[in-house]
């Protein structure tokens, strides 16, 4: 786990990964394995009626969205800042405020997240590590009251 809180405690500002510093980008099987998740991730939310409304919230075509999740995420493991490059600060937050995003919904994007990381990584340790991780930041982008 120390590799990923190494991670997420580097230079924000930083625009380019050190080719030097070992990192889950590196770790996870870096580009490749990226796209796979990505691609993985798109896929079970297209075909899966549990994650409809999560679905129903995203452009009819899900290429762009794919591709956005690809970037995003090659950033954020410590590969190339893909997403800061081509669309700025993530400010991932502010971006999905139109958006209705309650317990379901995060719930939902994290099946989704869940089924994608189980296909694309080998290493269950890498696996765990990392949906932890990316639960907190699911967690963050509620922005709807929880339902009682």
């Amino acid at each position: 786990m120390k590799w990923l809180n190494k991670l997420f405690n580097r230079n924000d500002a930083m625009n380019e990964r050190d080719p030097n510093q070992s990192n889950a980008y590196d770790m996870i099987g870096g580009d490749k394995t990226i796209k796979a998740i990505a691609e993985h991730f798109y896929h079970y939310m297209a075909t899966n009626a549990n994650v409809r409304p999560l679905r129903d919230i995203h452009p009819q075509s899900l290429q762009d969205s794919e591709q956005k999740l690809y970037e995003f995420l090659s950033g954020w493991l410590g590969g190339p800042q893909l997403f800061q490059q081509r669309h700025g600060n993530p400010a991932l937050r502010a971006r999905h405020m139109p958006f209705a995003i309650d317990e379901s919904m995060r719930d939902q994007w994290l099946e989704c997240m869940g089924y994608a990381l189980g296909k694309s990584l080998k290493s269950p340790e890498h696996q765990k590590v990392i949906f932890q991780a990316i639960s907190t930041l699911a967690d963050h982008m509620r922005n709807q009251p929880n339902q009682s």
